[in-house]
């Protein structure tokens, strides 16, 4: 299996909301669990206000099927509350895994 495949989602909290930015998004591990071909799902926290989601790949499929899968609809409906702008989400080519 070779993972060439990625997104990068980048999340910034609205002010005091990182908290429940954080909880959002450890209870999205376990969907992203789920995912037969989600290979590796990350989130990860910058800073108090900075957030951020990437998952890893093999097929544009699974990839595909990430987005448009039950974390980003969730997302979806709570960057109105939780975000202070639209997530940057990023489709990436991994060049190189360990």
């Amino acid at each position: 299996m070779t993972v060439t495949l990625g997104i990068l989602a980048l999340l910034v909290a609205r002010p005091g909301r990182g908290g429940e930015l954080a909880e959002f998004l450890n209870a999205a591990r376990e969907p992203a669990v789920a995912e037969g071909g989600t290979v590796t799902w990350y989130a990860f926290k910058i800073n108090d206000a900075s957030y951020g989601i990437f998952d890893t790949f093999v097929t544009d499929e699974a990839r595909t099927a990430h987005i448009n899968g039950q974390i980003p609809a969730a997302l979806a409906s709570a960057s109105g509350d939780l975000l202070a702008s639209a997530p940057d989400i990023r489709f990436v080519d991994v060049l190189a895994v360990k």
